[in-house]
């Protein structure tokens, strides 16, 4: 009989891993996709994928053979990290900046723990969906093209006209509603207010629409700008491998405990801003906490001053903020879910802080 993959067994040492197949090589996304300027926000030095920790830290819970190399899992939550995707930009006859995406939905599977497979909804082959980065009163302009096999959409957090919203019921009289199979829409609005924002399907039934994978970061830079940074985003996901009504599962970025065998590498006392952003189905808040030093904390990134300075915060599903840290000191440096279960499943990482 085929052993069921719950948390609970997860927990007690990993022994349903092997109920699931394989995946050894998956492709890179499918057709369609156009090319985008891509580029680091803020500071551009280079970093790495902590080369000489990967596998350092193997032997998680339920994980003996440590976390999915990113290129047999076909999510690489490193190279999202620092993944801002401008689009391709162009000037309106007012003067202002056009930018434009082009996003298709894609079916696929990934392996997201050691023998262990999920069958995924995704925008553009990968699960977050690309960051989409855009200035304060830019016009987006977004070509979504439904190559599933469900109807899906793309509903932004933001402000626009309801017929931009996605939402099935609302804009079908202009093709904003549902989006079948094989057809398109094109999204368009301009960018507001300035903050960090996500976009995902709304599709019904919503849940599982949004947790097989179905969604991305959507961050709106103030037109003054911010202070430069060592700029990243962090989204945070669980997976819902049995069909049931919780998770296995839980990550930043797509892989359980990835950043515990790839650290985030940072500089010593260099402004790290990191776009936090929870879209975590089946349970019902998340949370962040950074070891051995402390946040300014933005929610939801639409002021320009912090609300609190902290080392933990909660989110529910849906929420986000922005938090700005220095590190004085080099070495390692712990983050995770402050529920320990969700720790224990995957959502753990280090920073790994050096000199400059």
């Amino acid at each position: 009989m085929k052993q069921r993959l719950t948390r609970r067994s997860m927990l007690a040492g990993g022994a349903a891993l092997s109920a699931a197949p394989v995946i050894a090589a998956l492709g890179s996304g499918g057709a369609g996709a156009t090319q985008h300027d891509h580029g680091t926000v803020g500071a551009d030095a280079a970093h790495g994928h902590g080369g000489h920790n990967a596998g350092r830290y193997h032997g998680h819970a339920g994980f003996p053979q440590g976390s999915v190399p990113p290129e047999r899992a076909g999510i690489d939550p490193t190279a999202i990290l620092r993944d801002f995707d401008r689009g391709t930009t162009s000037t309106l006859p007012d003067g202002r900046t056009l930018r434009e995406w082009e996003l298709f939905a894609v079916d696929r599977t990934f392996e997201v723990a050691p023998g262990v497979t999920f069958d995924a909804w995704t925008y553009n082959g990968r699960i977050p969906g690309p960051t989409l980065w855009a200035r304060e009163g830019d016009r987006m302009r977004v070509r979504f093209i439904n190559g599933s096999s469900h109807p899906h959409t793309i509903h932004f957090h933001g402000i626009h006209p309801a017929f931009m919203d996605g939402m099935p019921g609302i804009g079908e009289e202009r093709g904003g509603g549902s989006i079948e199979p094989g057809e398109e829409f094109t999204y368009e609005f301009d960018a507001e207010p300035f903050g960090t924002h996500l976009y995902h399907c709304h599709q019904s039934p919503l849940g599982p629409h949004i947790a097989k994978g179905l969604y991305g970061a959507f961050i709106v830079e103030p037109k003054q700008g911010r202070e430069p940074a060592d700029e990243m985003v962090m989204v945070m996901n669980g997976y819902n491998i049995d069909g049931g009504d919780d998770n296995e599962f839980y990550t930043v970025n797509g892989l359980p405990f990835h950043f515990m065998d790839h650290p985030v590498q940072v500089k010593r006392n260099e402004l790290v801003r990191i776009h936090l952003i929870n879209v975590l189905e089946f349970d019902p808040i998340n949370s962040f906490h950074v070891h051995a030093n402390f946040f300014h904390y933005y929610p939801t990134g639409t002021s320009l001053q912090p609300s609190e300075y902290t080392d933990t915060i909660a989110q529910m599903q849906g929420q986000r903020g922005i938090l700005e840290m220095r590190f004085p000191y080099t070495g390692l440096y712990m983050f995770h879910a402050h529920k320990t279960e969700f720790a224990e499943l995957g959502w753990m990482g280090f920073f790994e802080v050096t000199d400059a």
